[in-house]
């Protein structure tokens, strides 16, 4: 089993490509090789694969605090898990259930006006973990550029401690520790820990 991340860039034409396209290759690239672990496509689009379910939230939370550092652009994405079925040197040739459930969820979320959604072969997961993810976005939809740039930083280095988050973005911990209550950091973090939870009761 595993999981397949498929996304688009919000407001792309708003950003300057040369930049925006940078560092989403930049964060794409912290999790596999282009282009068997992921491609971008259509302009403005993507697709990752996550080898391990466990980790596919945390990683679409990175992305989309890397995006929300180049305001105004955000980024809309759907976790599909499942199983590949059919394996290739490129990502866009695969295929599998994992495959189809992030595509096909990608594709309602626009009309849903929703920014992260799962879908899965377990309709009351889904239903439990797309509920917290709404009230969820409600936070990180307002990041501004300052509490993206310390949440980037912590997802990337989770067991750096405050004090040392503080001194890598030259501020004070107790800046670390504000930022952190803006961007509803620790809220986020639970609905992580719900979402690994509940799936390990199911993988």
């Amino acid at each position: 089993m595993i999981s397949v991340i498929t996304g688009d860039i919000i407001s792309s034409r708003k950003g300057e490509t040369r930049i925006w396209i940078k560092q989403l290759k930049d964060e794409l690239n912290s999790f596999g090789k282009n282009p068997s672990d992921w491609e971008i496509f259509g302009g403005d689009s993507f697709e990752l694969r996550v080898n391990d379910p466990l980790n596919a939230l945390l990683t679409a939370f990175r992305i989309k605090a890397a995006m929300k550092l180049l305001k105004p652009l955000d980024v809309r994405m759907a976790i599909g898990i499942g199983e590949i079925t059919y394996r290739s040197r490129k990502i866009s040739e695969c295929n599998g259930s994992a495959f189809i459930y992030s595509g096909e969820r990608l594709k309602t979320l626009k009309n849903e006006k929703l920014k992260i959604a799962v879908k899965s072969n377990w309709p009351d997961f889904d239903k439990i973990i797309n509920l917290c993810l709404k009230l969820g976005m409600i936070a990180m939809d307002r990041w501004s550029v300052v509490s993206a740039e310390t949440v980037l930083l912590a997802l990337s280095k989770p067991d750096t401690s405050q004090e040392d988050l503080g001194k890598k973005l030259k501020i004070k911990q107790n800046t670390v520790s504000v930022r952190f209550k803006r961007a509803h950091f620790e809220d986020i973090m639970e609905i992580n820990d719900l979402y690994q939870s509940e799936l390990r009761k199911l993988v």
